[in-house]
């Protein structure tokens, strides 16, 4: 689970499945790109960067199923 104190830690908003990754570790974004989505009961969620950051780890791939609060995307 993601560490609610830790900002370089985010966290799947709700259960899903990720439909879609568009980020991998060492890549650099800006605030708002989109990292993934993820699909829940056929709607899809953008999870956004807060700010501009590096990605330093994706723990997830696409088709694996998430459940609320996991750690999906570590920020360096």
């Amino acid at each position: 689970k993601a560490d609610k104190g830790n900002p370089h830690h985010l966290a799947a908003p709700m259960p899903g499945k990720v439909l879609k990754v568009n980020v991998k570790a060492g890549d650099v974004v800006k605030a708002g790109d989109v990292l993934l989505v993820i699909e829940a009961m056929k709607m899809e969620t953008n999870i956004k960067a807060k700010a501009d950051c590096s990605i330093a780890e994706v723990k997830y791939k696409e088709g694996d199923k998430v459940e609320k609060d996991d750690l999906i995307v570590v920020l360096a």
